[in-house]
């Protein structure tokens, strides 16, 4: 089994405070997928920049304490791609790819549009200049899995309050039909949804009011595979007896080997 694990961190220093290494070891995981790094490769302590049986790679922003992406593998990639070449996406440290055999992984952290209407806006051109490079993955004779924060809960089970938040930033009406698009126009799938259809698995949590101990949560974590690598999906769980972030870890077990 391949076991691979997405976690945004918000901020891998402080997720590591949180006991985010040692849960790691003993999870055995082969790929860990991890976004919102919030640091530089300077700023890291060797057990984060190399941590002891794991290759590790770091896409970070070029603003400090800000985005930034990363990697952690059992096995060394035969490949690996830093940003997808356009610059005004790649200074914000949102993807790294990793390719093992026939077989790419992707960390990915979609922007945010939460904070403000221009952020929406960046959103929104990312999500403008990235689909061409979705529609690349699919025409590549390859299997791709896509791990990350897309930032976007696609359908009204995949969070608690849906309605309230219809015109909010992650659940607009665009975002989800972009979503959509890469579901059923392109043909990507949704691993989690295609193992677990229960409702009430959420990702991520307000760290406002009683948002995790009453399950307000979003399902805005994917892992997103091409249709072959998805039908190897085995078992799937969201980590919730610990909190390393206001984010919980996505686990998949893929019936696969490096």
């Amino acid at each position: 089994m391949l076991r691979i694990i997405s976690l945004n961190l918000n901020g891998i220093r402080s997720a590591a405070n949180k006991g985010l290494l040692p849960w790691l070891g003993r999870q055995k995981a082969d790929i860990v997928c991890m976004q919102e790094v919030k640091a530089q490769l300077p700023d890291l302590a060797a057990n984060l920049a190399s941590p002891k049986g794991y290759h590790a790679f770091f896409h970070c922003a070029e603003k400090r304490g800000y985005s930034g992406v990363a990697m952690y593998s059992r096995h060394r990639p035969d490949r690996v791609v830093e940003g997808i070449g356009i610059p005004e996406i790649d200074r914000e440290g949102r993807f790294l790819r990793a390719d093992f055999g026939n077989l790419s992984v992707v960390s990915l952290y979609l922007p945010s549009g939460s904070s403000s209407e221009e952020r929406q806006q960046v959103k929104f051109r990312f999500m403008e200049l990235f689909f061409p490079q979705l529609e690349k993955m699919r025409k590549a004779r390859r299997e791709f899995v896509l791990c990350g924060d897309w930032n976007i809960a696609h359908r009204e089970i995949d969070l608690r309050n849906w309605r309230s938040n219809r015109k909010n930033s992650g659940f607009l009406p665009e975002e989800r039909a972009w979503l959509s698009e890469v579901f059923d126009g392109l043909g990507f799938v949704d691993v989690f949804r295609r193992i677990d259809p229960r409702a009430d698995q959420y990702t991520w949590w307000s760290n406002r009011g009683q948002a995790w101990a009453n399950n307000v949560g979003w399902r805005i974590d994917y892992q997103i595979a091409t249709p072959g690598f998805a039908a190897k999906a085995a078992r799937t769980a969201i980590y919730r007896n610990r909190r390393f972030s206001d984010h919980a870890p996505l686990v998949i077990d893929y019936d696969h080997a490096l």
